[in-house]
């Protein structure tokens, strides 16, 4: 068997292989609800054999999404239209993540295909909020610094969050900590300039992140895993770094996290990064090295081969797929045969599957 369909056991859920959808933003919604555009492109991962299907990153209140469009787990009512995801991603023999974030001072800005730049008050923006009143450059909204007693108040959303997700019944949470959104916005020394418990030193740092973990931790299930997407670097001296990506991932597993989703980069506008084929899986080589835990590589990751790799040689022990599943839904599916393995394929598929292949 590929090591890229071997199964995967976390906790009391066990991956059918190590194939994972990555949150992809879809700028699709309206007032934070699910409909059939989220059903369809999460749906048809689920049909091309993905083991894990994550929804894009999903607000906790309605000033943490990134633009007006964004997918939000803020209300009660958006409860039922994700249950209905849920529940087709199960019918097809994968599970279903979400992951909770919070968009901090890159909120309130256009979607990308309308454009850039800041979604005015009058036409459903807002101001958002950060650790400081910087913004991400000059054409991004200027943010409002929380204050010091606000800062229990995006925590509990979080915490509120996540029981609205297992309400839904999702099989793994994922809190978002990176890309330059707010958890990143605290830990990144390039973005936070507070003289309070929660700027300065690496331990002030990382306390909001710490905190959300604690929060969701503590309704999530004992038997469901919990995932962290960390920006492994700020790709910009003085910033984020590896070293203490692994300080801070040795913590999270300390408080019953289960995988570091391994990305990087997003804190600053004129960072330098180095992109190629699989260029953040050193990250998440080390986290697993050096933290004992759990990780997830993500980034350029396009070829069977190269995927299979990454988890026969130790990197990490599942793979994140973005752009390629938004090519080709049936990646996973494709993947196999690639490698000269045999999956299932749904009965409605099968006229067009290889000689010999089961239904699922």
């Amino acid at each position: 068997m590929p090591h890229l369909f071997e199964p995967l056991p976390l906790r009391s859920l066990t991956l059918a292989n190590r194939i994972v959808v990555s949150p992809m933003c879809e700028y699709s919604s309206v007032d934070g609800f699910s409909n059939d555009w989220h059903l369809v492109h999460l749906g048809s991962r689920a049909v091309g054999g993905a083991a894990l299907v994550m929804t894009e990153a999903t607000a906790v209140t309605a000033d943490g999404r990134i633009s007006p469009q964004d997918l939000g787990i803020y209300d009660a009512g958006h409860v039922p239209g994700l249950a209905r995801i849920v529940r087709f991603v199960h019918s097809q023999s994968a599970r279903a993540g979400i992951q909770l974030a919070h968009a901090g001072r890159k909120g309130s800005t256009v979607r990308p295909w309308d454009g850039q730049g800041v979604v005015p008050e009058a036409a459903g923006g807002w101001q958002p909020v950060g650790p400081t009143s910087a913004p991400f450059t000059a054409n991004y909204p200027v943010p409002r610094a929380l204050l010091i007693d606000e800062i229990p108040h995006i925590v509990d959303a979080f915490r509120a969050a996540a029981l609205r997700a297992l309400e839904a019944r999702f099989d793994v949470v994922e809190i978002h900590a990176a890309h330059g959104y707010l958890i990143h916005e605290f830990y990144s020394p390039l973005i936070n300039t507070r003289t309070d418990e929660y700027g300065g030193s690496f331990d002030n740092r990382v306390r909001l992140c710490l905190e959300v973990v604690d929060a969701v931790r503590a309704v999530w299930p004992e038997r469901l895993p919990v995932f962290v997407r960390i920006s492994c670097s700020d790709w910009k001296d003085g910033g984020w770094d590896i070293a203490q990506s692994v300080e801070l991932a040795r913590r999270l597993r300390e408080r019953g996290v289960d995988l570091v989703d391994c990305s990087s980069g997003g804190a600053v506008a004129d960072a330098q990064v180095t992109m190629g084929p699989g260029y953040q899986v050193p990250f998440a080589e080390r986290i697993r090295s050096d933290a004992a835990i759990a990780t997830g590589a993500v980034g350029l990751i396009t070829e069977p081969g190269q995927a299979d790799g990454i988890i026969r040689n130790g990197q990490a022990d599942c793979v994140f797929i973005a752009r390629e599943l938004l090519r080709d839904p049936y990646w996973p599916l494709h993947a196999a045969q690639n490698l000269g393995h045999v999956v299932p394929w749904p009965p409605q598929y099968l006229r067009a599957a290889p000689p010999g292949t089961p239904s699922r």
